[in-house]
């Protein structure tokens, strides 16, 4: 003879915390999927009076009157060692595409929109940061805010 016993049904907490877990794994699948839409679309523009980057979580606008254009210089991170990203404080790193704050190698606090390590635009600013900024053309970028500022 066999005799059946019925456990105790689980009860709403289950169900409440699955919708939350599925509702979290949403939200994040569509934060990388931004991230990695808006990583293709991140622009540099120069104006008479201030450098944007916008088409992203962390694009600003920077006057340029706190650029300092004459330190500035292209770069090649693989051979420019001392410029290389080390530490993410407050940005976003994938493969490919890095941005936000970082903290550099040589210990400068750095504001970074790298997406090709090879071509890299260097330009200090007068508020204790750099930016890091990858381009098609960054020596053109660098004369452009020398002409502006003269």
């Amino acid at each position: 003879m066999k005799e059946n016993f019925q456990i105790v049904p689980a009860g709403n907490a289950l169900i409440w915390f699955s919708v939350g877990l599925g509702v979290f794994l949403l939200a994040l699948l569509l934060l990388f999927v931004y991230i990695a839409c808006s990583s293709r679309h991140v622009r540099c523009e120069v104006s008479g009076t201030q450098l944007r980057i916008s088409g992203t979580l962390y694009g600003r606008s920077v006057p340029l009157d706190d650029l300092l254009p004459d330190r500035g210089r292209v770069l090649d991170l693989y051979r420019d060692r001392e410029f290389e990203l080390r530490w993410r404080t407050n940005g976003i790193g994938m493969p490919g595409y890095n941005a936000g704050w970082f903290k550099l190698r040589n210990k400068e606090k750095a504001l970074v929109f790298v997406t090709d390590k090879r071509r890299i635009l260097y330009l200090p600013t007068r508020q204790g940061y750099a930016l890091l900024l990858s381009l098609e053309h960054p020596h053109e970028l660098l004369e452009s805010v020398r002409r502006l500022r003269s």
